[in-house]
């Protein structure tokens, strides 16, 4: 998984010399700080300051998930850009333009929704038809009439809405979603939808960090305190193609089962350790796949595609330049 480390077990994370150390039990895990970009701890991990402060030095950001396989928090190393000039113009964007920025990114999941629904409807799911209809005529309309930050979340919610009301056409019965439940998920598919969201949220919240701008100060979700509401914005055109995709391959190839992979509980349901290890691998195998980028004309991953949509926010506060984000055309 190259440039990403998994913790799925209880342990210590330590330093050792110039490296990093996982203890298990009697048992040390040798993690090189060469090609570590972030780690993510799944399970409950000790550490210390010794340990953050060689973390911080090399640059490395550490995830943290709680029991359910949700997100409690990420330490990321003391500011490593920070630019005072972009962050003037991003609240200056904030408070002038944000419906625009705003509609820029619900119109990318709308069309990235698009894409993946197409593919199945070419496959003869064509019971899939009338939400691409919706998409093609009616969504983009409403979208243009929004007047306002709660109108684009309404017509975002719809869009979400539709979506799921697919699955039914393309996921086996025991996968069926009636309602989204999010913490905690409580059953199989909100579970993969949740720890699927919340992988592809830290993804962001990593690529946020390698540029300038501010995690704080967003535009389709409200600036809130106790989360990256940024990477929340930049993250949601991607999921349609990076975590439903993943999703629909995993389920219905069977990789995924639902007797074998998840615990079930009284109230939440979440993926068991083999699952969520199948789970990860696919995820890292589709964030990190390359395709050929239509206007670069050249190799691009998924994980430097949402980096790419940093630099094209960047573009826009300090130039002017419209704001289009990823859209999975690019790769065609």
């Amino acid at each position: 998984m190259g440039s990403t480390r998994y913790i799925a077990s209880m342990g210590e994370l330590t330093r050792k010399d110039n490296s990093l150390c996982f203890r298990k039990g009697e048992q040390n895990i040798y993690i090189p700080v060469e090609n570590t970009r972030e780690i993510y701890c799944l399970n409950e991990v000790t550490i210390n300051s010794k340990l953050l402060d060689f973390l911080s030095r090399n640059h490395i950001i550490v995830h943290f998930f709680n029991y359910y396989e949700g997100y409690s928090g990420t330490f990321f190393p003391r500011d490593q850009y920070s630019s005072g000039k972009l962050m003037i113009k991003q609240v200056n964007a904030f408070e002038k333009n944000r419906l625009e920025i705003a509609k820029a990114i619900v119109k990318g999941i709308g069309e990235n929704i698009y894409e993946v629904l197409y593919h199945y409807y070419k496959h003869n799911k064509k019971e899939v038809k009338s939400t691409i209809d919706f998409i093609r005529t009616d969504f983009y309309n409403l979208l243009e009439r929004a007047d306002s930050i709660k109108f684009v979340l309404a017509v975002e919610g719809d869009l979400w809405q539709r979506f799921y009301s697919e699955f039914k056409y393309i996921l086996p019965e025991e996968f069926i979603l009636d309602k989204r439940v999010r913490r905690p998920p409580d059953n199989p598919i909100n579970a993969l939808i949740s720890f699927g969201n919340t992988l592809l949220y830290t993804k962001t919240i990593s690529a946020i960090y390698q540029t300038h701008l501010d995690q704080r100060i967003s535009f389709l979700h409200e600036p809130t305190e106790g989360r990256f509401s940024l990477s929340l914005d930049l993250c949601e055109v991607f999921k349609p193609i990076i975590v439903f995709r993943t999703i629909f391959n995993l389920v219905n190839n069977r990789k995924l089962q639902v007797e074998k992979h998840f615990e079930k509980k009284v109230n939440y349901c979440i993926l068991n350790e083999e699952g969520r290890n199948i789970f990860i691998q696919e995820f890292e195998e589709r964030i990190e796949s390359v395709f050929i980028h239509t206007s670069l004309k050249r190799k691009v991953s998924y994980r430097t595609a949402i980096k790419l949509d940093c630099y094209k926010l960047i573009k826009y506060l300090m130039e002017g330049k419209e704001f289009v984000p990823f859209s999975v055309k690019e790769g065609m």
